[in-house]
């Protein structure tokens, strides 16, 4: 049966391979950590949690049929995707490419496969093609991998055009979705090998779970990733499971609300004489601003600015009500970080600024409150 996303997230019941006898209307959660093969009958048989399980496997079904893969892994935490995708795919002498503004716990990821493991690691600003094409001329590169829009900088990756250079040069592609989620964008419809994303943030949308997921385009990289889940230990619990689902129906109308909030303030920051510079990719000032619309259907609700001085960007945190200075992004309520603080406080100095991000730099997650109250906290924070 061919239905859009949104049928597909509003019946996720329906639309999986778990066979609930008593027609439950929404997963059912199976937590137990062993299953007695004596007793069952299906065409699926568990034996242990951490392998395999009902709850989980529903997850990841629906997961693949969203982002039109093959198969898909759940995980314990956003950045343990980020972890068994490297795992699963590079090994000690190889080399990788990452946009260099990446989430602060890849780079730190990234640092600890240097120096423990012999991964040669390339950063790159994936906004200059002919840059990165001259690294995947230079050197056998086994893997790339970006994030788009990138965290905190939300550059916007022209997706399609690198998955051309990856597929020239025979290297493996990677997405990190957690911004856009696969209700504006699909990484692998855009060439790439792996989807991967943090569900903690807008998939789940409720704040109460941090959650992760690979999805793999092929089923040789579906076996591995499973292979080394299980191996690490990574899988997700069910119960953990369940509550990344609970966000599921409404997760395409809560991005566009998102959306809509984040664009009128946005557009209310850029008019101010105390913010020095406005990254939001609905403005029209962003300079991916065409490419934004053409390869996402929604917008993430961040918006990434730097006042004019340290000493207004502590006051805007300090002082607002309705922006709890919190970690993390895509939830219900507004959130405000410095970066330099918080995400990416395992970047040095030298390494922020290569990016950047200065000590004025703020990053705010755009809720789901009335954006007039939102305009208004801002205005009587920064008087």
């Amino acid at each position: 049966m061919d239905i859009k996303l949104e049928t597909l997230l509003a019946r996720i019941s329906d639309f999986n391979s778990l066979k609930d006898a008593y027609g439950a209307s929404h997963l059912p959660i199976y937590q137990t950590a062993t299953f007695d093969l004596k007793k069952q009958t299906g065409d699926r048989i568990y034996d242990y949690s951490r392998t395999d399980n009902p709850t989980r496997n529903a997850l990841e079904d629906i997961f693949t049929k969203a982002e039109n893969g093959d198969g898909c892994t759940c995980t314990n935490t956003g950045i343990a995707s980020i972890a068994l995708l490297f795992d699963s795919v590079v090994k000690a002498g190889d080399s990788i490419i990452v946009e260099k503004d990446c989430y602060g716990g890849t780079f730190r990821i990234l640092n600890i496969l240097k120096e423990n493991h012999a991964i040669n690691v390339e950063f790159a600003d994936f906004c200059d093609l002919n840059a990165v094409e001259e690294i995947l001329k230079k050197k056998n590169i086994k893997l790339l991998l970006c994030e788009s829009p990138t965290n905190p900088g939300l550059k916007i990756i022209d997706l399609a055009a690198v998955s051309v250079l990856c597929k020239k040069y025979g290297t493996l592609f990677a997405v990190d979705n957690s911004m856009a989620t696969f209700a504006s964008q699909k990484p692998l419809d855009l060439g790439a090998d792996f989807s991967i994303f943090s569900a903690t943030k807008y998939v789940s949308g409720h704040g109460s779970v941090i959650s992760g997921a690979v999805v793999t385009k092929e089923e040789k990289w579906t076996k591995a990733v499973k292979f080394y889940s299980n191996a690490g230990g990574r899988a997700q619990s069910p119960f953990e499971c369940f509550l990344v689902s609970l966000g599921l129906p409404t997760l395409t109308y809560r991005l566009k609300a998102h959306e809509a909030s984040a664009t009128k303030i946005a557009e209310y920051l850029s008019k101010r004489n105390d913010v020095l510079h406005i990254s939001f990719p609905k403005l029209k000032s962003h300079p991916q601003y065409e490419l934004a619309n053409k390869q996402m259907k929604i917008c993430p609700g961040l918006i990434t600015l730097d006042m004019t001085t340290v000493e207004k960007a502590h006051k805007f945190v300090n002082n607002t009500k309705l922006f709890g200075e919190k970690a993390s992004f895509g939830c219900s309520d507004s959130r405000v970080e410095m970066p330099a603080k918080i995400s990416h406080a395992s970047y040095s100095e030298e390494d922020l600024k290569a990016i950047g991000i200065s000590k004025s730099t703020l990053r705010l997650s755009i809720g789901l409150e009335d954006t007039d109250d939102l305009i208004n906290d801002i205005d009587s924070a920064l008087e």
